[in-house]
Formats: structure tokens, C-alpha cells, sequence
């Protein structure tokens, strides 16, 4: 079975390339799961992010922004205690932050995916990469929505960070044409 390269040798890797990565994703909660995950990614590798998946849900209760946006400062120094998380001051407040703003984005557009997907028209973007070399690392589509989100408040979500977003969420279809997943993410309704 033929896979993006960037996953192969590593099980924790290719399960989350199988199952996960480029699926489309409109759940808000699953959407704030990955905005916080790819905000902490920020200036590290993914596997890092990944392995620590399940203690960031335990420590930011399964990511419920509700929840996350009332924390105060006792919970903050928990989190930056928590050597299961990755402990950047300024991501968990970000991540406070965000959870705010995230929930006043819902209230404008009903929910978050209305607001994120309407960048792409509610359909993923189908990409034919035929190397991970082609794969860029933002686009101007991702520089235009990481300039809204600021605007609106959010914090640590620059081009790249969006761009990593856009193709977890499955906004763009990054799997290389050659990866099993590609056709299959291009027939997903």
C-alpha cells in the first residue's frame, strides 16, 4: 500500500495518514481539536504533537472551548506543570485566547466550519501533488484566512500554521496522486 511519504516508518504516523489526515472535517469540536494541536505544533514536528494527543485532551478537558475559554490562572499554571503537554506559556494562553474568539466566530456564522469552510466554497480543494517536494507549506488562501483570523482574534495561527490546519481538516487534499488515500479523499462526500 503506497502512502505520502512523510508518514512511512512510524505506526503512530501512518495511522493518523490513514484514518485521519485530509478526511474533511465540519464538527467544530473536532475543528478546535486541530487548531489547537496545530498551534502547538508551531516550531516542532508533528509526531511530537501526536504523541502527546491524548494527554493535551486530558489536560484541556477533550478540548471543550467552552470550558477552555473560562480557564483562569490557577488552570494555566496546571497546564504549564503538565509534563504531558507541551509547556509554552504563550500557546496555552493563546490557546484561552482562541477558544474565545472561536466561539464568537460561531455566533456570527452559526458555527465555525460555516466560517472556515466558506474559504473553500464548502469543498475541499483537490490537489495533485505527485511529490511531497510539490507540497507547499502555505498558499495565499492560506495567508488570507490566517489574516482574517487574527483579525477576529485568534492568536498563533500564521500561513503555515492555517495551511497545516486546512490539510488535516481535509480542506485541501494533499495526499500525493500515487497515496492510496488520494482518490478516496477526492470521492469523499
Amino acid at each position: 500500500m503506497k502512502r505520502c511519504s512523510w508518514c512511512e516508518g512510524d505506526p503512530l504516523y501512518e495511522s493518523y495518514h490513514d484514518n485521519e489526515w485530509g478526511v474533511p472535517v465540519k464538527d467544530d469540536a473536532k475543528l478546535f481539536e486541530f487548531l489547537i494541536l496545530e498551534t502547538f505544533q508551531a516550531g516542532l514536528s508533528w509526531i511530537t504533537v501526536l504523541r502527546k494527543r491524548e494527554n493535551f485532551r486530558d489536560a484541556f478537558d477533550r478540548f471543550d472551548y467552552k470550558k477552555i475559554a473560562s480557564y483562569g490562572e490557577d488552570k494555566i499554571a496546571d497546564l504549564l506543570n503538565d509534563r504531558g503537554i507541551i509547556r509554552n506559556k504563550l500557546k496555552v494562553r493563546a490557546t484561552i485566547t482562541n477558544a474565545k474568539a472561536f466561539m464568537k466566530v460561531q455566533e456570527e456564522f452559526g458555527s465555525f466550519s460555516n466560517y472556515i469552510w466558506g474559504f473553500t466554497d464548502h469543498k475541499p480543494l483537490q490537489n495533485q501533488h505527485t511529490s511531497m517536494k510539490e507540497v507547499p507549506a502555505n498558499t495565499p488562501l492560506s495567508d488570507r484566512i490566517s489574516k482574517d483570523l487574527k483579525k477576529r482574534g485568534f492568536k498563533f495561527v500564521g500561513t503555515t500554521v492555517v495551511y497545516a490546519h486546512m490539510q488535516a481538516t481535509g480542506m485541501v487534499n494533499d495526499h500525493v496522486t500515487d497515496c492510496f488515500r488520494h482518490q478516496e479523499i477526492m470521492d469523499y462526500e
